[in-house]
């Protein structure tokens, strides 16, 4: 599903954002990455989704290899999938249900797939009754529930989560991560970049932890380790 191999990554400014990773996430899975700001969480989820590639190594995702992909391709994985931000990131002027199907829109989805596939995706991130309801009358917990709905519409293989509790209170934030979980019981193979300790104690999945670009640890049912 997601291979790095000796994958390393050098800003054009100098920095190293990842250094020599090699790792596997297996279809189905549901990892955690965790990590001191500039450890290396953003620079890996970027290489995943195609935002940068390796400077030396590989990077597999889905079967492309990210160094040699040819620009035509990139729109083909991306579609395969669907990432969730912590600022939300949805259009103000348009109700849940347009949010939604905006996503579907940008991959040429025909009317009747949209008219079908939104109010199933809605059902399944509980906003069933939400669905003609703008930005600014939603909640923190209900507004990243439609950012979940936008990534789950086009059936993607990779849900990538990038600090999606981050604005949200302890009890939301588990609302959330209990929606990740059953997601990924579906089948879809679920990466959370988070620095959320409680949460990721509680959820007892595999744990990898960057530290200064490199992998640090690598555990199943590991448990965040804070050495701030």
């Amino acid at each position: 599903m997601i291979k790095f191999v000796d994958a390393t990554k050098v800003y054009s400014n100098g920095v190293v954002g990842l250094k020599n990773v090699t790792l596997t996430i297996e279809k189905g899975e549901f990892v955690f990455v965790i990590g001191a700001s500039g450890a290396g969480k953003s620079t890996f989820l970027k290489l995943i989704m195609h935002e940068e590639a390796p400077t030396e190594g590989e990077v597999y995702v889905n079967g492309y290899s990210i160094h040699n992909m040819p620009r035509s391709e990139i729109p083909y994985l991306r579609r395969s999938l669907g990432v969730v931000f912590q600022d939300f990131r949805l259009l103000p002027n348009k109700t849940a249900y347009e949010n939604v199907a905006f996503a579907m829109q940008m991959v040429e989805a025909s009317p009747r797939e949209i008219r079908r596939q939104i109010p199933l995706a809605l059902g399944l991130v509980g906003l069933s009754k939400k669905a003609k309801a703008y930005p600014n009358q939603l909640s923190g917990g209900e507004q990243q529930r439609v950012v979940l709905a936008r990534a789950l519409v086009n059936n993607p293989s990779v849900l990538i989560a990038d600090e999606p509790t981050g604005n949200l209170d302890p009890k939301t934030s588990m609302e959330i991560m209990n929606l990740f979980e059953e997601i990924n019981q579906r089948g879809t193979t679920v990466i959370v970049a988070t620095h959320e300790k409680d949460i990721v104690d509680k959820m007892k999945k595999r744990v990898i932890i960057l530290e200064q670009g490199e992998v640090k640890s690598d555990e199943q049912k590991g448990h965040y380790i804070n050495e701030d």
